[in-house]
């Protein structure tokens, strides 16, 4: 089969035992990456570093990559994207659990569908243990349908996909934008013509937590993704009408609503 890269960055405020169990996932699959890019994204603590060099000691194909500051989660994706051996390239967050099985289902679909761009799947939300689902991330299969759910919102869960290094470089690969660079890159992808799948297996546990609605609120957030869909509706993907709606729909959502209301609003209208 043909090789690949698997892509995780990790900063200071993440959970080193998390973290372990999120790299050994990866590693112990039923076809194990090729090389695994680990990018720290600026200081870390002392157990997370401890976390780290024993991983460097017991998986060899592990590559790590250093920023003196932090960077940002744009810029450390990039770093390892920018520093992978293969062509294709999977992305994996520092915090969740992958299903043995998820490469092989990817490869082999990478493989046969070369028109294929970006390939992710479903996500199961767990909260402490990977078998206390508390909700389902749902995204359309099929190209056109991931192009339509675009437009409304992200039509991609981030830690799952598996893409082609050419394609992502370009449309310029990740790029800032305040908790949306993920997004950004598929509207660029999209308007570049490549082609889209999700599986509807869930092929990565995410952890979840009260913090995940915290951060997805807010006048800062709210303005990130207000100017995200100016740019769709610039590049002519959606109509005023849509444009005005998403962006109405978000300042209610994002700004008015207080975060346990919205935490409910997420669970009810995003997930199953």
């Amino acid at each position: 089969m043909e090789k690949f890269s698997v892509c995780m960055s990790v900063y200071k405020n993440d959970n080193a035992a998390d973290f372990e169990t999120a790299v050994y996932s990866i590693y112990n699959q039923t076809i194990p990456p090729d090389e695994i890019v680990l990018v720290i994204d600026g200081p870390i603590s002392v157990d997370l570093w401890s976390s780290v060099n024993k991983l460097k000691d017991n998986i060899s194909i592990l590559r790590v990559i250093s920023f003196v500051e932090n960077r940002g989660h744009a810029a450390a994706r990039q770093g390892g994207v920018d520093n992978s051996s293969y062509e294709l390239v999977a992305i994996m967050d520092s915090d969740d659990v992958a299903e043995p099985t998820r490469f092989e289902k990817q490869l082999k679909f990478m493989e046969a569908h070369s028109e294929i761009a970006v390939m992710g799947s479903l996500i199961h939300e767990f909260i402490g243990d990977t078998q206390n689902v508390v909700g389902t991330r749902l995204v359309p299969e099929m190209d056109d349908d991931i192009k339509d759910y675009l437009k409304e919102r992200c039509p991609m869960n981030l830690q799952t996909v598996m893409f082609r290094k050419s394609a992502v470089m370009k449309v310029g690969g990740f790029i800032d934008w305040y908790c949306e660079e993920d997004y950004y890159l598929w509207i660029r992808l999209a308007i570049a013509g490549y082609k889209f799948y999700n599986s509807q297996e869930s092929f990565v546990n995410v952890r979840v937590g009260k913090e995940m609605y915290q951060r997805r609120g807010g006048k800062k957030y709210f303005h990130s993704e207000a100017q995200l869909q100016k740019y769709m509706y610039g590049n002519k993907l959606i109509t005023m009408p849509r444009y005005l709606y998403n962006v109405a729909i978000r300042f209610i959502v994002q700004v008015l609503l207080p975060n346990s209301v919205r935490g409910w609003v997420f669970r009810k209208f995003a997930r199953s």
